[in-house]
Order: structure tokens, then C-alpha cells, then sequence
């Protein structure tokens, strides 16, 4: 796999993944407990995680983008996209990012920004019940609490009061998470990371990555599903109840059959027992808590309108959810300005089982939380030291060496072959000799990647100024080469492939800074292409004695193929 990411992706998306295994392991245990502010509590985490990582890792924009990470992590679990949740978390890291952007990275730009996080919870509950039931939801909750206040005698205006209790609860919260997240953080800078055994965490086996393999995605569908809620929402306000009763109840019905995920949200005992509720104290807010203005029936047939428009909201968000996980579309989302994210992501997939493997039972957090959140992301570094391979990965060097129109490029062509079966990529560039009749005209560089082409050398003196033999060098060819090896100094794939090295980088021109760069700054195996004439004097400047060589004249590319990949794995 190659990482095409900045330092800043990367550690974003350790810091991502610690917060989406905390909200795979944790999430699990506390919603099927019920535990009261569960949402609160994996908030809670997930901010004491991104503020205890920010006293290690201090660049900007890495708050944002773990919450983005994490909130697409989300759907490794459950099989759909769940709006609601990832809204939330990235929500959360913009607020907690906007904070330390405007008051500093400081105590205090830390504990507002995680007050301002926590307290997104109950504003996104709020716009949820009005989402899904509409203005009428307002107007219910008004009713209800200006009749409790007329038979508590109480003079004041409490239409408020509730809300603003909730907002200090939230507060509180999100103070004890900047508190503890700032905790942490100290003391990871006081003491150096260590090596911490942790025992398996039994969620690691129930979790696997949503293949999608039994369910037959449909962009097709996806349009008639946005209809169909488009033409429900028109249905609701613009006909009589029993065209949009039976209507909608239709709707529901087509998308039970085809969408499991959308008959779960229906089939719940709370989705009816809130049913239920909701209808009758519509029907008492707007009858009896408004003195009567109009009758039960009337009152019952609103909050039967607003419950079918929950179910409408609740059963179509879960069907686009669904569809909205085809491959298709995740690959055009791919190409947009997002594009690092799906490469991000593709890391984060590889350091979740560690990290899950990492989470602690709840009751070890309870008890000591700073401890635990000190010894998960004290492993933070140490994997972003594996994903930049320093230290850890014992980089081969392979020469292939020959004579001049001796094959030594077809030799790495069948190599690039032999390894892509074997599921190795190779990247960098190949030297495309172009030649008239059994004359040698010039060279293309060729960009393995993508198989583009660009002329390199050529006889032609309009080709450009500098030189090398009868050649003139391309400027533009030189700089697309060097674009392509410098990307690969800090991006991990199988293989970088360099060919041709010879006179032009031996007087330090050419790719001479690249091959530098690379073996200095690089964990990536490198295969290059050496005329026989320079080996030697190849192997002494950039000090490859321990180079692997195969000699074209003497070797078989299949073996020469085997023998690298062996060398690799090993």
C-alpha cells in the first residue's frame, strides 16, 4: 500500500482511529446498557483523546481531520452510513478546532473548545426532533410547559428553563473532559512513551470492515429513494391524511423489503412506544393545554402526521445511508478535494485492530482515567514512527545492472509484473528508450503509477539547454521525474524503481537528489538500473554495499522477480 499523506494525515489518522476504536468498543457496551449521557461519555473520550495528542503533536488542522476520520470510521461497524453520529463527531472536532484557532492552544482555548464540543450534543438533539417532526414538535413542547407553569402557579417564563439546564450539565461535561484531556497531556510530555501489554479486548473478533457483499448497491435506487422522500415530505403537507397515510405507509413498506437496516428502525419497540407518546401529547398540548382552541380528533390526527413524518425521516435517512456506502460513489468522492481522506482512511483500517486491542474495559477506565488514556495514546508516537518506518522496516537495495541497449528496462518491466502479482506495488520511473530503426533517437520517462509518459532525452538540440553525451535534457522531463521520486521520499509503498542511474546522477544531476533524499529520508526498498560500467562507482557514492545486483546477461527475471520478493517479505 502506498500512503500518499502528509505527516499531518498520518498523525491525524492514528488520532482518528483511537477515537473511532474508543466509539466502535465502548459505544457498543454503553448503548446496549442504556447507560444515561452515553453520548456524553464517548464525546467525552474522544476529546480527552484529540486534547492529550495535541500536547505532543501541535500542528493545526489535526483536530478536524482525526474527527473526520472518525466519523467515517463509523460505518465499519453498523451496515450504512449513520448520519446522525458522524454529523456529531466531526462537528465536535471543528468546534474544539475553531476554539484553539481563536484563543490559542492553551488551557483555556482547550477546556472552551471542549465545552463548545460537549454542549453540540444537546443543540443536534434539538435539531433532530424538529427535523424529524417538524415546527409542530415546538409548539407541543411550548404548550406543555406554559400549562405546567399555569398549575404550578409559577410566574416566571421556564419555557427555557429546562434548556438551560441541560446546557449546563452538558458544560460540566465537557469541562471534565478538557481537564482530563489536559491531564494526560502533561504528563505524556513529562514522561517518554513506553511499551504497554495490554490484554485482548474481546470487541476486537465482532468487529470487521462492512464488505457490503450480500447487498446490491444501486445508484438508480439512490434517486428514486430521494424521490420518494422529496414526494413523501410534499404528500404529508399538501393532501388529505389518508392519501399520505397510506402513501407513506407504502413507502415504508417498499424500503423495509429491500433495505434490512430501514425494517430495524420500524420494527423497535421504542420507534411505537414514541409513537405512541408523541400522539398524545400532541393531541393534549393542542386541545386541552391550549384550552381547547381544537378537538382530540384534530389533535390526534397532528401528532399521527408528525409521527409518519419521523418515520419518513428515520427510515429514509437509513436507506440513503445505505446506498450512499456504494463502492461507485465512495470512489467518485475519491476524486474530489478529498482525496487524502480515502488514503487516510485505508491507515487507519490497518492500526484499528491495535488500537481496539488497546481500549480497556469500562469499569478500568472508571477507576483510573488518566492512567488508561496515558497508556493507549502513549502509543500514538510509537505507531507513527511504524508508519514512517524509522527503524523498523530493513530497506533492501536492488541493482540491476547491464550493457547499454542490454534490456536491463524489460528486465524491470517483467520484475514490475512478477511483484504486482504477488501484490507488491512498484512505483517511480522506468527509462523508455525511443529509437529509429536500430537507431537510439532519445528517452521517455514513464511514470509507473499511472503509465504517463514524458519526453526526457532526445538529440533534438530545442529539446533544452543542459546535456549529457549527444543527449539534450528535457527540463520538463528532469522536473516530472524528480516530482514523482520526491513524493515517494515520505509516502510507503512496496518499491521505488529508478531507472536509469548512471553519469548524469555520478556528476550530481539528474535524479542524484532524489536517490539521496530517498535513502536518507525513506523506509521504501528501491530497485534501480545501473549501466555495468558505473556499479561500482554507484555502490561507493551512495554507500550500497549491502546492493542486492543481478546482472540481466546473467539472471532470469522470474527468479530475479522471486528472489526481491522474498527479500521484501522477509
Amino acid at each position: 500500500m502506498k500512503y500518499k499523506l502528509s505527516e499531518k494525515w498520518i498523525k491525524a489518522s492514528i488520532a482518528g482511529t483511537i477515537w473511532a476504536a474508543s466509539e466502535i468498543v465502548l459505544g457498543s457496551f454503553l448503548h446496549n446498557l442504556r447507560v444515561p449521557f452515553s453520548g456524553n461519555i464517548l464525546t467525552a473520550i474522544g476529546l480527552i483523546i484529540l486534547i492529550s495528542i495535541s500536547y505532543i503533536w501541535h500542528e493545526n488542522g489535526i483536530f478536524w481531520r482525526a474527527g473526520l476520520i472518525c466519523a467515517v470510521m463509523k460505518t465499519m461497524s453498523p451496515s450504512a452510513i449513520i448520519f446522525g453520529p458522524m454529523i456529531a463527531i466531526f462537528a465536535e472536532s471543528l468546534l474544539l478546532e475553531f476554539s484553539v484557532r481563536i484563543f490559542g492552544r492553551n488551557m483555556g482555548g482547550l477546556i472552551i473548545g471542549a465545552i463548545l464540543a460537549m454542549s453540540w450534543n444537546l443543540f443536534q438533539k434539538i435539531a433532530n426532533y424538529i427535523i424529524s417532526y417538524g415546527s409542530n414538535i415546538v409548539e407541543v413542547y411550548n404548550s406543555l410547559l406554559k400549562f405546567a407553569q399555569k398549575q404550578l402557579n409559577i410566574q416566571t417564563d421556564i419555557v427555557w428553563l429546562p434548556i438551560i439546564v441541560l446546557l449546563i450539565v452538558f458544560a460540566l461535561f465537557g469541562l471534565l473532559a478538557g481537564i482530563i484531556g489536559i491531564i494526560t497531556g502533561k504528563r505524556m510530555l513529562r514522561q517518554p512513551a513506553k511499551e504497554v501489554s495490554f490484554s485482548r479486548n474481546n470487541s476486537v473478533d465482532g468487529i470487521r470492515k462492512n464488505s457490503g457483499e450480500d447487498f446490491k448497491y444501486s445508484v438508480g435506487w439512490l434517486l428514486i429513494d430521494i424521490a420518494l422522500m422529496v414526494g413523501s415530505f410534499l404528500l404529508i403537507y399538501y393532501t388529505p391524511w389518508y392519501v399520505w397515510s397510506i402513501a407513506i405507509t407504502g413507502v415504508v413498506i417498499i424500503w423495509s423489503s429491500r433495505y434490512k437496516r430501514a425494517f430495524r428502525q420500524i420494527m423497535r419497540p421504542g420507534f411505537w412506544i414514541f409513537f405512541v407518546l408523541i400522539t398524545l401529547l400532541t393531541a393534549f398540548a393542542f386541545t386541552v393545554a391550549q384550552g381547547g382552541s381544537i378537538s382530540w380528533a384534530e389533535g390526534l390526527l397532528t401528532g399521527i402526521q408528525m409521527n409518519f413524518r419521523a418515520a419518513v425521516i428515520i427510515t429514509g435517512f437509513a436507506v440513503l445511508g445505505t446506498e450512499l456506502y456504494n463502492p461507485v460513489i465512495r470512489d467518485f468522492f475519491q476524486k474530489t478535494a478529498l482525496k487524502n481522506l480515502p488514503l487516510a482512511l485505508e491507515l487507519s483500517v490497518e492500526s484499528l485492530p491495535f488500537f481496539i486491542g488497546s481500549i480497556p474495559d469500562l469499569k478500568s477506565l472508571v477507576r483510573k482515567p488518566v492512567s488508561i488514556f496515558y497508556n493507549v495514546l502513549s502509543q500514538a508516537d510509537r505507531r507513527l514512527a511504524e508508519i514512517k518506518g524509522i527503524g523498523n522496516i530493513p530497506r533492501k537495495i536492488f541493482i540491476i545492472s547491464g550493457p547499454v541497449g542490454g534490456g536491463k528496462t524489460t528486465f524491470t518491466k517483467n520484475i514490475i509484473e512478477f511483484l504486482k502479482d504477488q501484490e507488491i506495488k512498484s512505483e517511480g520511473i522506468l527509462s523508455d528508450r525511443i529509437t529509429g530503426g536500430s537507431e537510439t533517437l532519445g528517452y521517455d520517462i514513464i511514470d509507473i503509477s499511472t503509465g504517463k509518459r514524458e519526453v526526457f532525452l532526445r538529440e533534438n538540440e530545442k529539446t533544452g539547454n543542459e546535456k549529457i553525451g549527444k543527449f539534450y535534457i528535457s527540463p520538463k522531463g528532469l522536473a516530472k521525474g524528480r516530482s514523482i521520486l520526491e513524493e515517494l521520499t515520505t509516502y510507503i509503498t512496496g518499491i521505488v524503481i529508478i531507472d536509469e542511474v548512471g553519469l548524469l546522477e555520478l556528476q550530481g544531476r539528474g535524479w542524484h537528489d532524489s536517490i539521496s533524499e530517498l535513502l536518507e529520508k525513506s523506509s521504501n526498498h528501491i530497485l534501480i538500473t545501473v549501466r555495468d560500467k558505473f556499479v561500482d562507482e554507484v555502490k561507493k557514492k551512495w554507500n550500497l554495499s549491502d546492493a542486492i545486483i543481478f546482472n540481466v546477461p546473467d539472471n532470469d527475471n522470474r527468479k530475479a522477480g522471486w528472489l526481491i520478493y522474498q527479500q521484501i517479505k522477509n
